[in-house]
């Protein structure tokens, strides 16, 4: 039983990262008039989530392979999504 608390808590924290990535880019797609994400690079994050669930099934692959860092991942692809539009906002294309 235990296991299982734990293993939702890890699933929790990746998911609520991809989340909150999500939901940060679009707001900032909204409010912000240089940044204009498409709906496919928005969901980027939860696809870093759906990565994580469906390696779970044999793992873990590594030392490497955490909740944590999959959860740091799911951010980083949503700082790095705003990084690219924010460019491509500045180039004009």
């Amino acid at each position: 039983m235990d296991m299982e608390i734990e293993r939702a808590r890890e699933d929790l924290l990746v998911a609520v990262s991809a989340a909150g990535a999500t939901i940060v880019l679009a707001i900032l797609s909204r409010l912000v008039g240089s940044v204009t994400v498409g709906t496919l690079p928005t969901l980027a994050p939860i696809g870093v989530y759906l990565a994580y669930l469906f390696s779970r099934k044999g793992g873990p692959y590594g030392t490497a392979d955490t909740p944590r860092n999959w959860a740091t991942a799911a951010v980083l692809v949503g700082f790095v999504v705003i990084a690219i539009e924010m460019l491509r906002g500045a180039i004009g294309a």
